[in-house]
């Protein structure tokens, strides 16, 4: 989750990421109630609608979705990747995705996660990529996270075959998810929940990168607010980091972790970026997901 809304190489990171946090903070002081809104989350979010750069076309197993949110007449919809495993007994990892690019920009992520041995299902919240909508928001995400969801339930019925992952603010979003799945209190609701290089608040990573005295905290709408939401989590979690995360310190993740209830894990990747841990730390990842979720009877637990 960059918070650089200008090209960086105008100024160093860390004095653009203060510079924008404080033209956003003081913008917002100074401006009503429904422009304060729009404005934070055209910074919080920084939709990219075309595809990224660096995408060269959707693998051709590939299938694309399209959901309604909620069962009103004329609902907006949902864009989504559906990308099963060769193995039809694979289980299903959730993916939920972090600010400005769209599914276009994740294929790597989703390619590795696939890689391990599961069938992957993303979605796009509205406002990203296919989507309809124009200007995403906290509580829009949510929703839309909880339409995939019950897509997945339907496509896999065994929670014992059902994952939840989401990387930066998409971490935000699945801790939600998994959240108001624990209000369910008849059976788990899936196996368990990944977040990666995810934050406590977003007014906790606005204070971090900006200035003591802006009122950061008072000030923001769209709030994710995860360090209170994880106390309720009924699953196990794996926490994962890069120590060398610039933009979300890793000393988030283990805020998280401390506050989870239940089992838990946190993986901290040396020298792992805000984007790449995965990749830096493939193998312990694998070997993470097989020993702590009991993957033993998987092809990824067998490769441990």
């Amino acid at each position: 989750m960059r918070l650089t809304g200008l090209p960086s190489s105008l100024m160093p990171r860390a004095v653009l990421a203060r510079a924008v946090i404080g033209a956003v903070a003081l913008a917002l002081l100074a401006s009503g109630c429904a422009s304060l809104e729009q404005k934070e989350r055209e910074w919080t979010f920084r939709v990219v609608k075309a595809d990224a750069g660096w995408y060269s076309g959707a693998p051709a197993s590939v299938q694309e979705v399209y959901l309604p949110v909620g069962d009103a007449p004329g609902a907006q919809r949902i864009h989504a990747w559906w990308w099963p495993a060769a193995n039809p007994d694979a289980p299903v990892i959730y993916y939920l995705h972090g600010v400005r690019w769209n599914l276009t920009g994740h294929v790597r992520r989703m390619e590795q996660l696939r890689g391990f041995g599961f069938s992957v299902f993303a979605i796009d919240y509205r406002g990203f990529g296919k989507s309809d909508g124009d200007l995403p928001s906290e509580q829009w995400t949510y929703e839309d996270a909880q339409a995939g969801w019950a897509w997945v339930a339907r496509k896999q019925p065994d929670p014992a075959r059902r994952f939840i992952y989401g990387h930066s603010l998409g971490g935000a979003v699945a801790i939600d998810l998994a959240a108001r799945l624990a209000k369910d209190k008849s059976a788990p609701q899936a196996r368990g929940l990944v977040v990666e290089s995810t934050f406590t608040s977003l007014p906790d990573i606005a204070a971090e990168l900006s200035w003591s005295w802006l009122p950061t905290g008072l000030v923001m709408t769209q709030r994710y607010d995860s360090i209170d939401k994880v106390r309720g989590l009924d699953l196990p979690v794996l926490f994962v980091h890069g120590t060398g995360d610039r933009y979300v310190p890793a000393r988030f993740s283990q805020a998280l972790y401390d506050a989870a209830p239940g089992r838990k894990k946190l993986l901290l990747i040396e020298n792992g970026g805000h984007n790449n841990s995965m990749w830096i730390g493939n193998g312990e990842y694998q070997h993470a997901f097989a020993e702590f979720f009991d993957l033993s009877g998987t092809a990824l637990g067998r490769a441990y």
